[in-house]
């Protein structure tokens, strides 16, 4: 085992530290000195010279090498006596950027979800527009041409002719939790990452949607706490593992004659191969549209092309893997039409391919093994995206062309994270950078990669962190007794004494695909940690084989046995590190969160004689009560997999709890329900063991709203604080072999 050269030196002597100002949950979560500033609502505009932003309910226009405000596009403060009912929460401009649909009043519904109403503004005549007066709607969206705008409500399409307000109908058969049109269904939105469901073409001849036919797929309900005499109770359609999931079909609707063309439905009947289409594009001709399909197993996908024209239908590519097929939005058409572009991990690495529309064997344009982390667009011949090409901690900017052999050229590699928007002209960029020690900062790049002017530069929050006392982190890896190269960070209390042990808190996510050791700021959790070394703790964070930028074997090596590797990877890393002169073995700690919380009750489950204290924050624990798309990608089915599910389900190793574990959810947890935790804590109660949980009435996945995050964080720091704190003394744990042990 080995670990690599320290990033960075303690910066402060004892008299400093000293004088170091006390980090508080208060400080974090309800005053949130921490939190850093960002540019809200950025959008390049398309004179490739100035940029919008939302500020103070106005929509502002400035000059992009200068800073100063060029203009007014929009005062939410003057449009109250024209009919809007509230402040401008968030807007989108037209394809020609004379007119800006305004949102007001947003209803959160789900993760990617919401309702507002909607206002359409005219630039040249101020006039304020209401999409629909009668109600909340939902995906107002302008057609191209800025001419008429489609939006959903009630489950329904329409189309309103802004010159003269006429109404279109486009579908009638919208009814809750039976048929969807233009919107996604719930596990669509979740694992898929869509909630609107509706296309308009280039030219704004046809608007494409789907229609999500969910009448035979289970629904779930949880149960709002409010003040009145009875609850109320929320019910939605939820498929769980191998359960009935929603015929899906695509649909074009062509403005000028009012006809629905029917495209292609999926998932309809026992026998169909077919099952999802998570993605609809339009190519850049008007009458050309692509779906992507998807079996159950999602380890194979057709992108399908429809010429409505000529009323064809071909397959422009196929793709198979031996464990499952990653959903991108990727795909980029040529400027001549004659191809695209597409990402897949057909080498072993995530990496870019030029495609023919004739299906002939793509052009490899990246490779080598390291991975494309985003795609950011075609220009002139020239593809960007960003990779993490010098190391998977860290990110870099490149561009590279389509012709020739030549090696990506970075844009921006400064040490850390970098990441790029680009304006519609490529001639700029929008760089935000960070490292793991630094907060973010947003550059505005021209297109060779050189700094024009910094929007954020974060110093008052870098200066915070001197007068906070934060710790330096420092990376490290190990190897695991199995073989395995792990990547890991660590943050050590100030001015250790030699001959000191201190607690230890690892964090985890470890999910498919996910990383939590990266060089790039980490924000609130980070401002906890520093909490907690301020206290006395060492805080450590290890990812785990599944997780991503480490190539294909790496991220899906956990495929049928999710929780498995990653369980025996943490104990590794809880072991590595707890052979530390400077940590106290027997006081380990684990905290996690979704995942992460399923992660944390493996570890104080299955590495009892490990860890002391466990924080799991609204766990799964079964995943046959998780939804089908997400958990039946990487685990099939319960009726294929029965041995993967039940060795690798937290609830069926309540037995071995010997440590202290607080055990925390919302009940108003749509994605991973109160259901989990209520039966983790029956598993529990069922063989005698003690623990701690805090439950959440009406919180949703996040667990958020009023002080309730402040709420959280002390009880989880109080929790460590006394079953695993400086100075508590601890009885050493001996393993315990309990009958009925898995």
């Amino acid at each position: 085992m080995r670990q690599i050269t320290l990033l960075f030196l303690f910066l402060f002597s004892t008299t400093v530290f000293a004088q170091t100002k006390a980090i508080s949950v208060a400080d974090i979560w309800q005053q949130y000195q921490f939190y850093g500033d960002g540019v809200s609502g950025f959008n390049f505009l398309q004179d490739g010279q100035s940029f919008a932003r939302l500020e103070q309910n106005k929509v502002l226009k400035y000059d992009l090498k200068s800073g100063n405000r060029s203009g007014v596009l929009v005062d939410g403060n003057d449009l109250t006596a024209a009919g809007l009912p509230g402040p401008i929460e968030s807007y989108t401009l037209s394809a020609d950027e004379q007119k800006l649909v305004l949102a007001t009043q947003t209803e959160q519904l789900f993760r990617r979800s919401s309702q507002s109403f909607f206002y359409v503004y005219d630039l040249a005549s101020k006039k304020l527009t209401p999409v629909f007066s009668e109600k909340k709607h939902r995906l107002a969206t302008l057609d191209p041409t800025g001419s008429r705008v489609a939006f959903v409500v009630d489950n329904n399409i329409w189309i309103k002719e802004l010159a003269d307000g006429k109404m279109t109908q486009v579908t009638t058969d919208g009814l809750t939790n039976k048929i969807i049109n233009g919107a996604s269904d719930w596990v669509y939105e979740e694992e898929f990452s869509f909630s609107r469901a509706l296309h308009w073409s280039p030219d704004g001849s046809y608007l494409a949607y789907l229609k999500f036919d969910e009448e035979k797929v289970p629904e779930f309900t949880y149960t709002d706490f409010h003040n009145g005499m009875y609850p109320e109770y929320n019910t939605f359609k939820y498929p769980k593992v191998g359960e009935e999931n929603s015929t899906v079909s695509l649909h074009a609707f062509k403005v000028s004659t009012g006809e629905t063309k029917d495209l292609i439905a999926v998932n309809t009947s026992s026998t169909d191969k077919w099952h999802y289409l998570p993605r609809v594009q339009w190519t850049n001709e008007g009458d050309q549209l692509t779906a992507q399909r998807m079996n159950r197993h999602q380890n194979e996908l057709e992108l399908l092309l429809f010429d409505l024209g000529e009323a064809t239908q071909q397959t422009l590519l196929t793709e198979t893997n031996k464990y499952y097929v990653d959903v991108h939005d990727n795909l980029t058409f040529l400027e001549n039409g004659k191809g695209f572009i597409w990402t897949s991990e057909m080498d072993g690495y995530n990496h870019v391919y030029q495609y023919t529309m004739d299906g002939a064997k793509p052009v490899q344009l990246t490779s080598g093994k390291w991975e494309v982390t985003d795609f950011y667009g075609l220009h002139e011949g020239r593809i960007y995206f960003q990779a993490a090409k010098n190391s998977p901690l860290r990110r870099e900017v490149y561009v590279k062309s389509l012709r020739g052999k030549d090696l990506p050229r970075p844009l921006a590699a400064q040490p850390g994270v970098n990441a790029a928007q680009f304006s519609d002209t490529y001639a700029y960029f929008v760089l935000t950078h960070s490292t793991i020690n630094s907060p973010s900062t947003v550059t505005v790049m021209d297109g060779k990669g050189q700094p024009v002017r910094q929007i954020v530069d974060n110093q008052e929050l870098a200066a915070k962190m001197k007068t906070y006392g934060y710790q330096p982190v420092e990376f490290f890896d190990f190897e695991t007794e199995e073989g395995t190269t792990l990547n890991g960070y660590m943050i050590k209390p100030a001015n250790m004494v030699a001959g000191r042990q201190h607690p230890l808190l690892m964090h985890v996510y470890g999910g498919p695909g996910s990383q939590q050791v990266m060089d790039n700021w980490r924000g609130q959790n980070m401002a906890w940690f520093q909490l907690l070394v301020q206290r006395g703790f060492v805080v450590a964070v290890v990812d785990n084989r599944g997780t991503g930028a480490r190539g294909e074997e790496m991220k899906k090596q956990t495929y049928l046995t999710l929780g498995k590797q990653e369980t025996e990877d943490q104990i590794a890393a809880a072991k590595y590190l707890g052979g530390m002169d400077f940590i106290d073995a027997e006081k380990i700690g684990i905290f996690g969160w979704s995942y992460g919380g399923f992660m944390a009750l493996h570890c104080i489950l299955q590495g009892s004689d490990v860890f002391a204290a466990a924080i799991s924050v609204a766990p799964v624990t079964n995943w046959k009560w998780y939804d089908s798309i997400y958990t039946e990608r990487y685990m099939r089915t319960y009726a294929e997999n029965k041995d993967g599910y039940d060795k690798n389900s937290p609830i069926h190793y309540a037995d071995r709890l010997k440590g202290d574990l607080l055990l925390v959810h919302g009940m108003g947890d749509d994605n991973v329900h109160f259901q989990h935790t209520a039966e983790m804590a029956n598993a529990l109660i069922m063989n005698n063991k003690q623990f701690d949980t805090y439950f959440y009435p009406n919180r949703n996945h996040g667990i958020y709203g009023g002080p309730t995050r402040a709420h959280l964080y002390t009880k989880m720091t109080d929790f460590l604080l006394e079953k695993i704190g400086p100075g508590v003394k601890k009885e050493k744990m001996e393993l315990q072999v309990v009958p009925g042990d898995n």
